[in-house]
């Protein structure tokens, strides 16, 4: 059982016992299925929808739950718990819903927010591209203007959801001068000139590749998105244009905070499986908990796993207060996802033999944690923020 914050409300409480209902009955014992065939589970997710557990932040005049980021924060740790990629679906079901309902239009709305908290339409979050992962001012996609609107070309890679998108959210390149030199003759910042465009599969030139096999998280699909000169009209833009990299990064805070509840998902599923284990598997005459070496491990991942929960709850909240945020989420996300890998590491060594062998849980849970070191931003770039941010 998850210790408990002093950061939740009754309602968060609430919230808490019923995505655990959830995970517990519905998702967990569909985890290692979905881990083993790497399925997209399209009717848990139309359960899900139907809960409300897409759009958690989403005002409810828009077909959201328009609860807080720290209720976003509980429900993806708990979907977590039950298995990672059905949460990592509801992060970005968040990411993208956040990014609509905050600068789409009401058509936009209507076209893409509600069918996509609904799940009638499938997002991906198109950013990723060969020569940009953590340096998106490397970005190649371009989207030119012309008379009908503009003319998307590029490619992305690695990306959430390719194989099964309905639409994409898709960073291009709107105005090649814009960064490389400013008014003065100067160097400029060369993530300027970027616009959002949502573009939907069904135009001509939109080609999905394969679906590409993970180590963990094989449930979540990803694989790469290529543009050859589709034909965008203008209202395809979302928010203003030349604004799109500060519109993405707008939303990573909150990113972060879903993948760190995420990543202390996992870590307290393999905390209870490690509890379990220990009481029940027996060496030299007793259980293997009666041995301080075994303590010690489940005594640690306890209390990284609570510090970890602490660190995501303080920056959900302080998003919550519409205070700077930017060091806290950092700071959870990269402690929870080392927290995550090491822990799920030593979850495995617990269970011996038994813990490196598939079918175990551990097993899994190992696999699924070293992604979160990976996306929405390495830990390495969370410790270049952290440093930044305080030597500034």
């Amino acid at each position: 059982m998850a210790a408990l914050t002093p950061l939740l409300s009754d309602r968060h409480h609430l919230i808490r016992e019923a995505v655990r209902r959830f995970a517990d009955g519905r998702v967990r014992p569909a985890a290692a299925q979905l881990d083993e065939t790497e399925s997209f589970p399209a009717d848990l997710y139309r359960e899900m929808a139907a809960l409300g557990f897409f759009g958690i932040t989403v005002p409810e005049a828009l077909g959201g739950a328009g609860a807080d980021v720290l209720s976003y924060a509980v429900v993806m740790e708990e979907l977590a718990r039950g298995y990672a990629s059905v949460a990592d679906q509801c992060g970005l079901v968040e990411l993208v819903g956040t990014l609509l309902a905050e600068h789409g239009t009401p058509a936009q709305h209507e076209r893409y927010l509600r069918p996509l908290l609904s799940t009638e339409r499938r997002c991906a979050y198109a950013l990723t591209e060969p020569e940009a992962g953590s340096d998106l001012s490397n970005l190649r996609t371009t989207a030119k203007r012309n008379a009908s609107g503009w003319t998307l070309s590029g490619e992305k890679i690695w990306i959430h959801n390719a194989p099964v998108c309905d639409f994409a959210c898709v960073l291009a390149r709107t105005d090649p001068e814009a960064g490389t030199r400013n008014e003065a003759g100067t160097p400029a910042p060369r993530h300027r000139g970027m616009s959002i465009f949502l573009v939907d599969r069904s135009l001509s030139g939109f080609t999905v590749g394969r679906k590409e096999h993970k180590m963990g998280q094989r449930a979540s699909q990803v694989g790469a998105l290529s543009f050859d000169g589709v034909a965008l009209a203008p209202d395809a833009m979302l928010g203003p244009e030349g604004r799109g990299f500060h519109m993405m990064m707008s939303v990573l805070d909150k990113g972060r905070v879903g993948i760190a509840a995420l990543a202390v998902g996992i870590l307290q599923a393999a905390l209870d499986a490690s509890i379990e284990y220990a009481k029940v598997r027996r060496q030299f005459g007793k259980s293997i908990a009666e041995f301080q070496a075994v303590q010690w491990m489940i005594a640690d991942m306890a209390k990284d796993a609570q510090a970890a929960r602490l660190l995501v709850h303080a920056a959900a909240a302080k998003l919550d207060s519409r205070d700077r945020s930017t060091l806290d989420c950092s700071m959870a996300k990269c402690f929870a996802a080392d927290a995550a890998v090491a822990h799920t590491a030593n979850a495995v060594q617990i269970h011996g033999g038994s813990g490196y062998i598939r079918g175990f849980e551990v097993e899994r849970l190992y696999r699924d944690a070293k992604i979160t070191q990976i996306y929405e931003g390495t830990n390495q770039i969370q410790r270049m923020i952290i440093a930044r941010q305080l030597l500034r």
